[in-house]
This record gives C-alpha cells, structure tokens and sequence, in this order.
C-alpha cells in the first residue's frame, strides 16, 4: 500500500525529521523501520544536489520521502518531485488559495512541468502515460498549519481537495500565538480544537512532538502521522548518553 493511501486510511505512521545533507545517513535511516522520512530543506542547508543524494539513498531503501520545502514556489516543488520524493510538506499554508496552489504545482495537468527525464519518471523508462498515473496515485501534499492567522481558516482549508494531510507546526504555532513554551495550555487547546476541526472534515492530521507520552493522548484525537525527533536530536542524545555513562568509569580510575 503506497505511503498515500495509507495517509487517507489514517494509518497510525512515524516518521522523522533530517537535517543533515547526507545519503549515508539517508541510508542509515532507511533501515530503521519508521515509516517515513522527512528532508528539512526549510531549515538545513539541503541544496539541489544533495536533496537528490537524499532522495536517491532513501528511494534505495524503499522509505517513503518528504520533502519540508523552503517555501511554496514550483521551484521547490518541481525539484522536490522531480528528484523522487513521495510528496511534499509545504509550510506556512494560511489560506484555502495557499492550499490549492500547493496541490497545482504538485499535480501534472494543474501546475507541474513535465518531464520524462527525470527519476521520479524512471529516466525515460515509464511512458508519458504510466508517469501521470504513477504520480496521480502516489504523489502526497502535506499542508503544514503553523500560523495564527491559519485559525480563523480551518473550514475553507479542510474543504480544499487532494490536500493529503494538514500537519500541525507546533513550535511555530507557538510562537505565532505569543507564547514561548509549546506545552503551554492555550497553544495545547489550539492543537486540540485544529485535530477535532480536522476530524470532523474528514482529513488527515499529523503533527509533530517532541515528547513520545503525549502520542497516545492526541492519537485519541485523530491524529494519524507523528514526525518525531531528527537525525541531529538521536545522535546527540546518543553521544550524550555514551559520554554521560562511560566518564564516570573513567574519572574514578
């Protein structure tokens, strides 16, 4: 089952965040067992070339591949798909327009440029035909609702098509709503009311946290897919935990 239907049953999927441009540890991660990974090329320094390293590790694995674009422009969106990503997380969508532009560029026939050449088309190995089919039923768009100003638009966005999930950018919300703190009451109420919102259209929603006891709580709430952590948190918590076991040992010789 692709990584999109498996969105539109709502299947329970884990997925982390990558930050670090490189296909070794695409390749590394691949072999985790997570369902999915996600590239940050909003906030890493992924350029044109290692997004496609990335991309190709992560496609050798046979891990599903987002790609958190820099900003919604068909550039990002082009290059992303092109490359061989599953789909995209387009970040900062306010708007019910922001939506559906976010669903053109990613769609052959509304906003996308065609290619033969590319990966994602098996470099001129499927035909024109199998390419649009392949990417109709594949091709995932993640809107990721960070913003105040996104609140009073919830209907008009959970109304728009093709719209795979919406994802809640909880550290941004928080700072949007004035806060400094993602646990703090109003921004968790926040959260609350956009996954109720959320089910009660019908969509899929996913999210990221940081603190693994609170996943139960929101999968009660519909929540579905969960990105947790990134490649810079686990070999940091990894390092820490080596030296923070292995100096006492050392010290007390």
């Amino acid at each position: 089952m692709s990584f999109k239907d498996r969105l539109a049953k709502q299947d329970p999927l884990l997925g982390t965040f990558l930050k670090t441009p490189s296909p070794i540890i695409c390749e590394v991660m691949g072999r985790a067992g997570i369902d999915a990974v996600c590239l940050d090329a909003e906030h890493a320094p992924f350029g044109r070339c290692e997004l496609d390293l990335c991309l190709m590790a992560l496609r050798s694995q046979g891990v599903p591949a987002i790609v958190r674009i820099p900003t919604l422009s068909s550039e990002h969106v082009l290059n992303a798909l092109d490359c061989g990503a599953t789909g995209i997380l387009v970040p900062h969508i306010v708007t019910a327009a922001d939506a559906e532009r976010a669903v053109d560029l990613a769609h052959y026939g509304r906003g996308r440029g065609y290619a033969g050449s590319s990966r994602s088309a098996g470099y001129m190995g499927r035909s024109m035909a199998e390419q649009l089919k392949a990417a109709g039923e594949e091709t995932c768009v993640i809107a990721q609702i960070e913003d105040a100003e996104a609140l009073d638009h919830l209907d008009d966005l959970f109304r728009v098509e093709m719209v795979d999930a919406f994802f809640i950018g909880r550290a941004d919300l928080t700072v949007s709503l004035g806060f400094k703190d993602p646990s703090e009451p109003q921004v968790i109420d926040t959260v609350a009311e956009i996954c109720r919102r959320a089910q009660a259209a019908g969509r899929t929603v996913g999210m990221f946290t940081g603190k693994a006891d609170e996943i139960a709580s929101w999968h009660e709430l519909g929540a579905s897919l969960f990105l947790m952590s990134s490649d810079h948190a686990m070999m940091l918590a990894g390092a820490k935990s080596l030296n923070d076991t292995v100096r006492p040992q050392l010290e007390s010789r």
